[in-house]
């Protein structure tokens, strides 16, 4: 090989494609398809995202992201009931690996009895408070004031839920302000302790999107800035003593970019008051909304991603709620998990170990872009009508979360959205209490926000099957009867199976029949409850009405189900008594409930 040749590049013979031609193949094989209904990702934060880029799609990028931190707070929860207890669980956390601790108090409490033996220039202390924090924080200064510890070695932050009881209880109490006041001024001399944090969890736990959740966020900052300059607190104590909790769902990569875009979005609102350069800290929380009863082992799997979000978004601490959380008590098992899910993505997978991973990815550099632009849009439209106080009072930030809300039960119903265990993958071998489930579906006032879990309305299906069970003795029966053409028999069988799954019924493994006559014939005399008939379209065509016929004669009350959507015959069909169709655009939530209620009225209660 001669030099002339190794300076030429690879390739370069070939004319590189444009951006446009890649459509015009993509189109092709596409088939008359649409483009971007088919290929381009529009999510609910109204962002758009193609799926390829080319050089020419490059963008300038996002200031102030944040660093990803190498000592990410790693936090655990204890419920102080007794000082002495809860001085062991905290021990135990820290031996554990927890270098953070979140204390809920609820009353005064003896510090030396709380945190003995804590090394408080190495674990972060932080408290929930529930009532008048002057005194009790008050006293936490005192016992700082005994320790050898330079001062900023004392980290952690107090949370006095200054928005929390108005917005889910409707109750602002404006006292709050003052307390919050008080605190910036007794924990001045502790830089890295925080006095005023926002918990915007609430947002994302009652079904905001990324958008709504960091532009309410701002709003409710300004909003406190605001209140506090009438007490002679200047906007830049503020930002100095801000400690915000964001909440962090399983939308992996939209998660990634938010937690950047919020880093970015506030240093834009702070320099609006003159405040160039300031220490406020960033944390996340699982969500209450991702999190699901059914098959509960899987919330270990979302935390997993959620703290892998939230690592790569630049974070200054993490809480991962244990996976139980939702349906009881943890115990030491789950806690120690949800704690050594950070542990081993910092120490075993080197997050933190490596700055900014993500920064110059074009695809989340884009989505964070887009993320930004809307949420400034909505803060600054927000502001322009009154506030986030005003806002609030109007029920307009309500009514924009309830519209997001509703959109993603939408979509979690007609199962275009997957959440495992849930509308999707049942565990088929799991029992559980009805006691545990929610029996109301969606909860909540319309003027107050209701953190509740995404698939509390397909729990509903599970509440309503356990119920039966404990009323009538017994779990309906499914049988899915199959015949006809193999390939497309046994694909619908797969899907009939997952589909019923979700509604807690004993599903018996797939019969295969010679054809619709034996198909009809045994399944009408059987010990099932319900029959969902699986075969090809051809075969619905030609024998399917024969087939609803035949088991008809034999037995006019069983439940029959066909798995699929035979357009030109479904009106015969209902017409001869199948009760209804299970597809893919079958709403999962309205389909199972109609089942439900007429296997009630088809099966009396067992006589004792």
């Amino acid at each position: 090989m001669n030099n002339d040749s190794k300076d030429k590049m690879l390739f370069q013979e070939f004319i590189p494609p444009t951006k446009q031609e890649w459509i015009d193949k993509a189109n092709v094989d596409l088939k008359g398809a649409d483009f971007d209904k088919r290929l381009v990702w529009k999510n609910l934060n109204g962002i758009n995202l193609q799926p390829f880029y080319t050089p020419g799609d490059q963008n300038e990028l996002l200031s102030n992201t944040g660093v990803n931190s190498k000592e990410v707070v790693n936090f655990r929860r204890i419920d102080v009931k007794d000082a002495k207890i809860a001085n062991q669980m905290a021990i135990k956390a820290v031996q554990e690996g927890m270098n953070g601790l979140i204390f809920e108090l609820n009353s005064s409490i003896s510090f030396d009895s709380l945190l003995k033996n804590v090394a408080l220039d190495k674990v972060t202390v932080s408290f929930d408070i529930k009532g008048e924090a002057g005194s009790i924080m008050s006293a936490y200064k005192s016992y700082l004031g005994t320790l050898s510890s330079e001062v900023s070695s004392i980290k952690g932050y107090v949370n006095l839920d200054v928005y929390d009881n108005y917005l889910t209880k409707g109750v602002l109490e404006e006292g709050v302000y003052s307390e919050l006041a008080s605190l910036i001024n007794v924990f001045q001399e502790y830089p890295n302790f925080k006095a005023i944090s926002l918990n915007s969890t609430i947002y994302q736990d009652s079904g905001s999107n990324q958008v709504q959740e960091m532009a309410y966020t701002l709003n409710s900052i300004v909003s406190l800035i605001e209140k506090l300059n009438d007490r002679d607190i200047t906007a830049k104590q503020v930002f100095d003593n801000l400690h915000v909790i964001l909440g962090v769902s399983s939308e992996y990569f939209v998660e990634i970019a938010k937690f950047r875009v919020f880093n970015s979005l506030l240093a834009n609102v702070a320099s609006k008051y003159d405040v160039k350069e300031f220490t406020s800290q960033l944390s996340a929380r699982t969500s209450i909304w991702s999190k699901s009863i059914t098959d509960a082992n899987t919330n270990m799997l979302r935390s997993t991603t959620e703290a892998m979000s939230a690592l790569l978004g630049n974070v200054n601490g993490i809480e991962l709620d244990p996976y139980d959380h939702e349906f009881k008590a943890s115990n030491d098992f789950s806690s120690r998990i949800a704690g050594n899910i950070t542990t081993i993505l910092k120490e075993e997978s080197y997050f933190g170990k490596v700055a900014n991973p993500v920064d110059g990815s074009y695809y989340i550099e884009e989505v964070s872009l887009q993320l930004a632009e809307n949420a400034l849009n909505l803060f600054k439209s927000v502001e322009d009508k009154g506030g986030f106080i005003t806002n609030i009072e109007n029920e307009t930030i309500q009514n924009q979360i309830a519209e997001i809300r509703l959109s993603k039960i939408k979509l979690l119903s007609q199962r275009r959205v997957a959440m495992v265990g849930v509308n999707k993958y049942p565990n088929l071998m799991e029992t559980i209490s009805e006691k545990v489930l929610s029996s109301k579906g969606e909860v909540g006032d319309s003027k107050l926000l209701s953190p509740q879990r995404a698939g509390i309305q397909i729990e509903k299906i599970r509440y309503n099957t356990e119920h039966f069970v404990s009323e009538k003795g017994f779990r309906p029966v499914v049988e899915i009867a199959s015949y006809g053409q193999l390939i497309m028999r046994k694909a619908r069988a797969a899907f009939a199976f997952d589909y019923m799954g979700v509604s807690g019924f004993e599903i018996l493994d797939e019969k295969s029949f010679k054809d619709h006559k034996e198909a009809a014939e045994k399944t009408s005399v059987s010990d099932s409850d319900i029959v969902v008939i699986c075969s090809s379209d051809p075969d619905y065509e030609s024998t399917g009405l024969e087939f609803i016929k035949t088991f008809r004669d034999r037995n006019p009350n069983k439940i029959l189900l066909l798995a699929g959507y035979p357009k030109d015959i479904q009106q015969s069909m209902l017409e001869e008594g199948l009760d209804g169709f299970i597809h893919m655009k079958a709403d999962i939530y309205k389909t199972l409930t109609e089942i439900q209620q007429k296997i009630s009225r088809t099966i009396k209660p067992l006589e004792i």
